[in-house]
């Protein structure tokens, strides 16, 4: 099995800048170092009160195609690819400075957030990262969809997603898996957009929602393809619900060994996920401390 690392900051604040995909409003995110033990936390630095909002399943909230976050006053909307970006990157600690409520959508991949945090550069800090190491399947399901995760022969974890849908659609049944690394995650994951079909952009559009939003900042498919824009991989659409699968089970809060499998997967059920994970964590290993510790199954 690959040995455990310590955890990691990064070097020098950097920052991201762009529009919430819902809101249409400015945003300015800057990432700062952070001393081991802090995790990633969330400060809302456009409130009087610059509440902050640990990035935990605790805090974690459901949404309609994304996954929200609030502590309090301190409420943050589509941050899964800005925390697929830390587990891809490695980062573990950060504090992070968001003067609006909605992340940026930017191009509707993670890109952006990975190469402001390769800019800033890495440190390797003192205490050994938390792991857990999958000795046995864990299953959660929700009606058509599941997500698994199963013992493997050690190594980085690797991640499958299996897009299917049921209705008619002009986005064909695909499938892509990963062995996460930092420089498959950049090169393979952190690219792959958002997307959604024709259709639901008219709806989202008649109903005054996302107007700003053109058909460069994200994918919009029909039966010819996407529309004004291009795919940037044969499975654009696997490998970006894989992306927000990396970055829901993010907020379990521990670096996963073994093989992570979803069919049809969203948000929901990613949460439920790491709800599991996070669950079993603090019940088997103090977060101060550093030794692999086993999910069992339920």
């Amino acid at each position: 099995m690959t040995p455990s690392r310590n955890e990691h900051t990064i070097a020098v604040s950097c920052e991201v800048r762009g529009r919430g995909y819902w809101s249409g409003q400015d945003v300015r995110v800057v990432m700062n170092p952070a001393p081991v033990g802090t995790g990633i936390c969330l400060v809302r630095t456009d409130l009087a009160s610059i509440p902050r909002c640990q990035a935990t399943v605790a805090n974690r909230h459901d949404a309609n195609l994304r996954t929200i976050l609030q502590s309090g006053e301190a409420r943050f909307e589509m941050i899964e690819h800005l925390m697929a970006a830390f587990v891809g990157m490695e980062i573990d600690n950060c504090i992070v400075e968001i003067d609006a409520e909605e992340l940026p959508g930017l191009d509707g991949s993670s890109m952006a957030f990975v190469e402001a945090l390769r800019h800033a550069g890495l440190i390797i800090q003192s205490q050994p990262k938390r792991r857990l190491v999958i000795r046995e399947r864990i299953y959660v399901s929700c009606d058509t969809s599941w997500i698994e995760a199963t013992p493997s022969t050690g190594g980085p974890a690797t991640y499958e997603y299996r897009l299917s849908f049921d209705d008619a659609t002009p986005i064909q049944e695909q499938c892509y898996s990963c062995q996460l690394s930092p420089h498959r995650f950049i090169r393979e994951i952190a690219p792959a957009r958002t997307f959604i079909t024709e259709e639901q952009a008219q709806i989202l559009r008649s109903q005054g929602i996302a107007s700003h939003v053109t058909n460069q900042d994200l994918l919009i498919i029909n039966d010819n393809g996407p529309i004004e824009n291009h795919y940037r991989f044969p499975q654009e659409c696997a490998r970006h619900k894989l992306l927000d699968l990396i970055g829901d089970l993010a907020l379990a809060d521990v670096e996963l060994v073994g093989n992570i499998s979803s069919f049809r997967g969203g948000h929901n059920i990613n949460g439920r996920m790491a709800q599991q994970i996070a669950e079993q964590a603090a019940l088997e290993i103090p977060l101060t401390k550093s030794t692999d510790f086993t999910r069992k199954a339920a």
